[in-house]
């Protein structure tokens, strides 16, 4: 299972689920503090901002960063939940959780995998930069990019959200 959640969340997740491994996709490093039971090898921190598109002053996200998660989810033993978040669990983690769940799972439909994000979070907005080089480097020929295309923009019921609901992925 991958479960998707925010920082603020992420020490209880970890705790409720028994994950031992750990993706987290934060510019600002010095937020996070890794979960005790987490081996160091079993935390992959990407250190980016949630941007589209290249910004003076920010950390873009980029083909290696997400070359760095593929390597890192291919080495996960799958005994135990993925714990994978960011600052509020909208953007940049639902875009490498729906990255995990293609590269592991790659008889599975890249739609089938986005609808049940979308079906299991309304706020998911996967970040489309992220997902253009997992759809790259995966080799899935623009499906990816289509099927987050496909399940549109998060939806906030009107209101803007700090952080959204934690969710999971069944893989």
């Amino acid at each position: 299972m991958i479960h998707v959640c925010s920082l603020s969340r992420m020490p209880s997740v970890v705790e409720t689920t028994g994950a031992e491994h750990v993706v987290t996709l934060i510019r600002n490093t010095t937020r996070v503090t890794r979960p005790k039971n987490i081996l160091e090898e079993n935390h992959l921190i990407l250190s980016i901002d949630d941007i589209e598109d290249e910004l003076e002053g920010m950390v873009a996200p980029a083909e290696t960063h997400v070359a760095e998660l593929l390597t890192f989810v291919q080495r996960w033993n799958r005994e135990k939940p993925i714990v994978v978040h960011c600052f509020a669990g909208i953007s940049r983690s639902t875009a490498a959780a729906f990255i995990t769940a293609c590269a592991i799972s790659p008889e599975r439909d890249e739609a089938e995998i986005a609808q049940a994000i979308r079906a299991a979070s309304v706020t998911a907005q996967p970040n489309p930069r992220i997902v253009n080089f997992g759809d790259k480097l995966l080799g899935r020929q623009g499906r990816m990019v289509e099927a987050v295309r496909a399940i549109g923009k998060g939806s906030f019921g009107g209101a803007w959200v700090d952080e959204a609901e934690p969710f999971l992925i069944k893989i």
